[in-house]
């Protein structure tokens, strides 16, 4: 074999620089991503194992042919709006990382409110409603070393998935997960209730990311016709379940405070009702004190 034939064969056998392969999934991601050159840049750190400084220190390596390949369908899909966090396996909330599947909401940092809340009362005991990813329940066992943490969910997968992380952060023997609707089957009372339930009304529906819409399990996102069917619920069966002077903590949609302030004051008629704004200063916890 000639020297040009050898060095052209051996051109064609590795892959891109990652510099060139992270400019080039910066450009497929187009309006699918917010923040496209960091999407670019997990997808790859996922890929080749290694930490995303580790990449960026040395942007002239050279991506393997079986790399490049597995990066290309990557960015394809994202690129097509699947989340990020479904392509990779993980999401971080509290400062912790977590498993997480086509089968759960992906963690969010407005519901990371849910959990400073909780921290706040120093609760014995919880119950977290609509555990999806086990996330708010298992930081708080980390966070809760004495706490007694129920967490339920009406969806098998998810509880599969829950269980992963409570033993991937060591809590498992704390973190008590059953399969339920809402408050049933019912539990021993507890200190604080807290929830991140459906509450996308049926009109919110078409307006939402095409991420969310059409990849995040809609059994955990769809509240109703008015996004506050499962929070009516919920408060119309705290009562028997909170301990007295107990704390019930809602995550609600970001115009929903009034509405679901009405529904507390009406279950609780005795109780201290509040709305509690997120960072960005929407409605983002109706908080219920018996």
């Amino acid at each position: 074999m000639s020297a040009i034939r050898r060095l052209f064969s051996s051109a064609r056998s590795t892959g891109p620089s990652v510099r060139k392969a992270l400019d080039r999934a910066t450009l497929d991601f187009g309006a699918a991503s917010e923040s496209p050159s960091l999407d670019a840049e997990l997808l790859l750190s996922h890929v080749m194992s290694i930490s995303r400084t580790a990449l960026l220190t040395h942007p002239e390596r050279v991506l393997t042919p079986a790399q490049e390949s597995a990066y290309s369908e990557l960015v394809a899909q994202r690129a097509a709006h699947y989340p990020l966090p479904y392509l990779t396996g993980h999401a971080e909330f509290y400062g912790l990382d977590f498993q997480v599947t086509p089968e759960v909401l992906i963690p969010r940092p407005e519901t990371e409110l849910l959990v400073d809340l909780t921290l706040e009362r120093r609760p014995a005991s919880v119950f977290d409603v609509c555990t999806g990813s086990g996330c708010v329940a298992v930081a708080l066992a980390v966070h809760l070393r004495h706490a007694l943490i129920y967490a339920g969910d009406i969806s098998p997968a998810a509880l599969a998935i829950a269980r992963l992380n409570a033993e991937r952060h060591g809590v498992a023997g704390r973190v008590h997960l059953f399969v339920g609707d809402l408050l049933t089957p019912r539990p021993p009372l507890v200190d604080v209730i807290l929830a991140n339930p459906p509450y996308v009304a049926g009109d919110e529906w078409a307006s939402l990311p095409i991420s969310v819409r059409d990849y995040e399990p809609r059994l955990a996102l769809d509240g109703g016709p008015d996004g506050l069917s499962v929070i009516q619920r919920l408060l119309s069966e705290a009562a028997a379940v909170l301990r007295p002077g107990g704390s019930l903590l809602i995550e609600i949609g970001a115009r929903q405070g009034k509405a679901a302030a009405y529904l507390a004051r009406t279950a609780f008629p005795e109780a201290r009702v509040r709305i509690h704004p997120d960072l960005a200063g929407h409605d983002r916890v109706l908080e219920v004190v018996t």
